[in-house]
């Protein structure tokens, strides 16, 4: 459904270049403009109402209205506007917010670092990693694994730890010492009969072998989600974290922990981490840290690397790197205010309630449609691959569009989804979804892919 070309839409075709966004189409097509939103709808300026089925970017945890949170800003926003954390200064809610998250990390952590989005958290933890090892004295310990599929950001540094090809092309991207191992998807990954064990320590084989190919002395870090979000919801497969850490430990690399997605109750558990008994050195987090009502990300460091940290910056004379609004008050203050809120609706148990509906609703309803090759997913995110042969697993022709053909009939039966690459279809709805709204977003996904059905069998029957 193409939206109308009303005011806004003409006015943002002329003007805004979009991320993720095919810019010829967009010209022709224009944007589906959003005016307001409630719970875990929002609404179009046509009055149409749609249920958010990713929370926008898997991030508006507590929905699209919440009057804590405005109140949160708006306070603070009165009392001190602005105040950076260069040269030793600080706030209450910088202090208070990296007291909260130091308090609630998975593993004991040290210190907090302050950046803007999760690119940057990740771009920040990169630097930290080369610059850990340049202030003990290992410069040539600064090679970084990632994993194909990985999604960690789109600056120079995070896109080239991402291992997505269209984060590359055309950007000459990735950076030298930037080195990939392969996804942990069981589904398309494994050998015939290979159980998920035997598949996790192939890979955990893999990754050694790559850091023995490369020389121990030269690799510093391991990057990693715990449940891969944008590269297609990827759910580790069993015992794959523990034989990963193992291997990290005997070559002394540093884990670092990607939380962006999974972050503050996603998976079920309040960090992904604890999903998957992950022990990072760092650990990144954005998105559900202020239910993204302002832009805020962190970076968690345990004592070892703050210690390499402090030592590289009395050499030094300081510690080089920051943003203007690094530990920015206003969001901090609505990010504390989020962590609050969490706590009093004990959202992880909130989770543990709804999530069965989510998950099994999808299996139950879906894994034997045909269309659909897989469903994955723990706690409150989920995907729905469709493939063109199930026997095969053979996912559709990139040319015929299948997800995005999805998304757009989604969006006609009132739901806003998200198409992954393989033909993945997303679910990250906002955390405070109820059991209803869940059957009412199943239902309307049902219907969707039902369309899609006809439509798909129709164009196969013209082209016989």
């Amino acid at each position: 459904m193409t939206p109308p070309r009303n005011s806004t839409a003409m006015r943002d075709v002329a003007s805004v270049l979009h991320p993720y966004t095919d810019a010829h189409a967009h010209q022709k097509n224009g944007p589906l403009v959003i005016t307001r939103g409630e719970g875990v709808r929002v609404f179009d300026d046509q009055g149409n109402s749609y249920i958010e089925t990713v929370a926008g970017l898997w991030c508006a945890a507590l929905g699209f209205s919440n009057e804590r949170l405005v109140e949160a800003a708006t306070r603070q926003m009165r009392q001190l506007p602005f105040y950076h954390g260069f040269t030793g200064r600080t706030h209450e809610p910088q202090v208070e917010l990296a007291e909260m998250l130091l308090e609630r990390a998975p593993v004991p952590m040290s210190k907090v670092f302050f950046a803007n989005s999760g690119s940057e958290a990740n771009d920040t933890a990169l630097k930290m990693v080369w610059y850990f090892n340049n202030a003990v004295g290992r410069p040539e310990k600064k090679k970084v694994i990632s994993r194909l599929k990985g999604y960690h950001g789109v600056t120079i540094g995070s896109a080239s730890l991402t291992g997505l090809p269209y984060n590359h092309k055309l950007f000459d991207l990735p950076i030298a010492g930037i080195h990939h191992v392969s996804t942990p998807h069981h589904y398309h990954g494994a050998q015939e009969g290979e159980t998920e064990e035997e598949f996790a320590t192939r890979l955990a084989t893999e990754l050694e072998e790559t850091i023995l190919r490369e020389g121990p002395d030269t690799v510093a870090a391991f990057f990693a989600e715990p449940i891969m979000g944008a590269g297609g919801v990827i759910v580790p497969p069993a015992t794959y974290f523990e034989k990963i850490q193992a291997v990290l430990r005997r070559h002394d690399v540093l884990l670092v922990a990607d939380e962006v997605i999974c972050g503050f109750g996603r998976t079920g558990a309040y960090w992904g981490c604890q999903s998957f008994g992950i022990a990072p050195d760092i650990l990144t987090c954005a998105k559900a840290l202020s239910s993204s009502f302002l832009p805020i990300s962190a970076v968690m460091v345990n004592q070892r690397v703050f210690d390499g940290l402090a030592d590289g910056s009395a050499s030094l004379g300081t510690f080089g790197h920051g943003y203007t609004y690094s530990g920015h008050p206003v969001p901090a203050a609505v990010a504390v205010e989020t962590l609050r809120i969490y706590d009093e609706l004990d959202i992880i148990g909130h989770v543990g309630r709804v999530a069965p509906v989510l998950q099994d609703g999808l299996r139950r309803r879906f894994a034997d449609h045909p269309l659909v090759g897989e469903v994955r997913g723990r706690g409150l995110i989920a995907a729905v691959e469709m493939v063109e042969d199930k026997a095969a697993r053979r996912n559709f022709d990139p040319a015929r569009k299948v997800a995005p053909r999805l998304v757009a009939l989604a969006q006609d039966n009132g739901l806003i989804m998200r198409a992954l690459p393989g033909d993945g279809i997303a679910f990250s709805p906002p955390l405070i979804i109820t059991e209803a709204e869940i059957t009412d977003m199943l239902n309307r996904f049902g219907r969707a892919l039902d369309q899609l059905h006809v439509e798909l069998r129709r164009e196969s029957i013209a082209a016989v």
